[in-house]
């Protein structure tokens, strides 16, 4: 019987588990662009009006949809939520366990 290969259970972080720096700021990132790519996609708009909606060149957003997070700030992709009608608010709060560094994390609101 062939062995399976062993596996880890990852840390909700693939950024992390691919020992990749800045872990948790591309995590944050890929989860902006994916409430962005769902908003555009409710809207129904060519990707050429998206983009000037966004305020960015299509093919800037076509890359930033298709993974490219290089070159975009957390702030600048929140702004670009924004100007799809969307409320952002930031909470500061207590980590859940007492650590050294509390985490960043991405949540939408329901509609």
């Amino acid at each position: 019987m062939k062995k399976l290969p062993s596996h880890e259970t990852g840390s909700g972080n693939v950024f992390a588990d691919l020992g990749l720096p800045d872990a948790q700021e591309l995590l944050l990132k890929s989860e902006i662009v994916a409430e962005l790519a769902r908003l555009l996609k409710a809207k129904k708009l060519s990707q050429a009006k998206a983009a000037a909606l966004v305020g960015v060149a299509q093919p800037d957003l076509s890359n930033l949809l298709g993974g490219k997070l290089r070159g975009f700030s957390v702030e600048r992709l929140l702004h670009m939520i924004a100007a799809l009608g969307r409320d952002i608010e930031i909470v500061v709060k207590p980590a859940k366990r007492s650590k050294e560094q509390g985490g960043i994390r991405f949540r939408r609101a329901a509609a």
